[in-house]
């Protein structure tokens, strides 16, 4: 009982959070697309998300190679990344028992490939992933994980200095 309190207080003090930043529906910004843009490049993936969680849904603060701005939070492989310390990988999401009845996986965008690194306010509380997806299994290389890392806390420090006055 206490373990589920702590992780549901948790929970509200990253929403609360991710609420200061005011990034959930704000406007594309340029800094945001150009990581997920060399995110995507580095990492040879065709989507890659800034993907922010709110309560009912994510929301992609930017976005290569997926059409919607946003899908049910349910749905996000970017809740049990924002859970991690470490980056999150899953290689084949169709065998994958988390992930493989997941309409993500069986419909558009066809989800096979997941890497996500949270991204964390100042505070350390995580609101979002950087994330790169793919249609086909796979793992990433150490170099290309790295680089994702390299830009995940680069996206983080944008989170943080728009918090700031």
């Amino acid at each position: 009982v206490l373990g589920r309190h702590g992780r549901q207080g948790r929970h509200h003090e990253c929403l609360a959070a991710l609420a200061a930043s005011r990034l959930v529906d704000s406007p594309q910004e340029e800094r945001s697309n150009r990581i997920v843009r060399l995110a995507a490049t580095v990492t040879a993936s065709p989507i890659a998300l800034v993907s922010l969680l709110t309560a009912r849904r994510q929301w992609f603060k930017a976005r290569v190679g997926l059409g919607p701005q946003e899908t049910p939070r349910e749905w996000a492989f970017c809740s049990h990344a924002i859970l991690q310390d470490a980056p999150f990988m899953v290689e084949d999401a169709a065998t994958d028992e988390r992930f493989r009845e997941n309409p993500l996986v069986l419909a558009e965008p066809h989800i096979r490939f997941y890497a996500g690194v949270p991204l964390r306010d100042r505070a350390g509380m995580p609101m979002g992933t950087l994330c790169v997806i793919d249609r086909e299994p796979r793992r990433l290389r150490s170099a290309e994980l790295q680089a994702l890392c390299d830009l995940a806390d680069i996206a983080s420090s944008e989170i943080q200095a728009r918090k700031d006055p």
